[in-house]
């Protein structure tokens, strides 16, 4: 995500601002849909539906890629969905495209080696199958060739046969940081070009196959199009602890047991984080950087949830209609 910090303070607006919200739903099962009105058409990309906790393991066999231009932004916006698609039964890669050489502490080198540790320690988290680092320099990404990022992205989803993606919103508004619109934008058309046939034959000589992905979980920072709300009310304590790993950037990490270190040096204390310094990081996180899943989650009757712009299977009505009306020849 890589915005200015300050030591103390959450110092990212996505958590003091609310995006756009869809309508309160009474849901009963895994993905309940609201029924559209006049000021909420979703059109082509289903209403808004509530995506629960469902048991077994219904995802087993498909391949999540949980793309993020800096090592923070899917523990903030989306390590809850991140966690119940694992659990679900699905493997998962998560692919940072930067190498967080603008955001941290000391020099360019000593920062893009501790965005690296903690790259690491968030993968380990997760539980990840395998990391990629495309290390492109950070918040100088409208500089490089699209169509190169692009291609990278196309022969990965054909490596890891991707099924879901997890990244960025490309027509998320007030987007301010070129990291997440470029990086978005370019996993948004390899996304269907990776299912071609004649783009980059030379993967096909290498033994990849077109494969294109079918489900996309797009978050944003500020105002975008929601159309699922995904409750992560059984992940909300391993959504603390991968943020516990961003301790060189990002409004998590040690900022609790800092800021009530500043708050003794002034003879002040806030209940809020304890006594000492386990406390002060967790509940920290849990209070100010999960602000905004509380205020999700409050909107449709659930303790915690994150948001997306949701695209799903493209349903084949050939094949739908072929089942529903096909009759033996006499």
């Amino acid at each position: 995500m890589t915005r200015a910090t300050t030591r103390t303070g959450i110092g990212r607006r996505a958590f003091l601002q609310t995006a756009m919200a869809g309508l309160p739903v009474a849901a009963h099962s895994q993905t309940t849909p609201l029924r559209p009105t006049a000021l909420h058409a979703f059109d082509a990309h289903e209403p808004l539906t509530i995506e629960r906790p469902v048991t077994g393991k219904p995802r087993t066999g498909q391949v999540v890629a949980a793309i993020q231009p800096h090592v923070d932004d899917i523990p903030l916006f989306a390590a809850g969905t991140l966690f119940k698609l694992i659990d679900e039964g699905a493997t998962a890669y998560l692919i940072r495209v930067t190498n967080d050489d603008m955001a941290g502490p000391g020099s360019y080198a000593e920062t893009v080696t501790a965005n690296a540790r903690d790259h690491e320690a968030v993968s380990r988290v997760f539980g990840v199958a395998r990391t990629f680092d495309l290390n492109y320099n950070n918040h100088m990404m409208d500089n490089i060739a699209r169509a190169e990022l692009r291609a990278r992205f196309i022969f990965l989803f054909r490596l890891l046969k991707a099924d879901v993606l997890i990244t960025y919103d490309p027509w998320g508004e007030y987007e301010e940081n070129s990291d997440h619109s470029v990086t978005s934008a370019c996993v948004e058309a390899a996304a269907w070009m990776a299912g071609g046939s004649k783009d980059y034959p030379e993967h096909f000589a290498a033994g990849l196959t077109p494969h294109a992905v079918r489900e996309k979980y797009y978050f944003g920072r500020f105002q975008q199009r929601v159309n699922r709300v995904v409750d992560i009310a059984p992940w909300v304590e391993r959504k603390i602890d991968v943020n516990l790993e961003n301790k060189a950037q990002g409004p998590a990490g040690d900022h609790g047991q800092r800021l009530r270190a500043q708050l003794a040096d002034k003879r002040q204390h806030l209940p809020l984080l304890g006594d000492d310094d386990v406390s002060a990081n967790r509940n920290y996180i849990r209070e100010f950087v999960l602000h905004r899943d509380r205020e999700i989650g409050g909107r449709h009757g659930l303790g915690h949830a994150e948001q997306f712009h949701y695209i799903g299977p493209e349903q084949n009505r050939v094949e739908e209609y072929i089942r529903k009306h096909a009759v033996p020849r006499k």
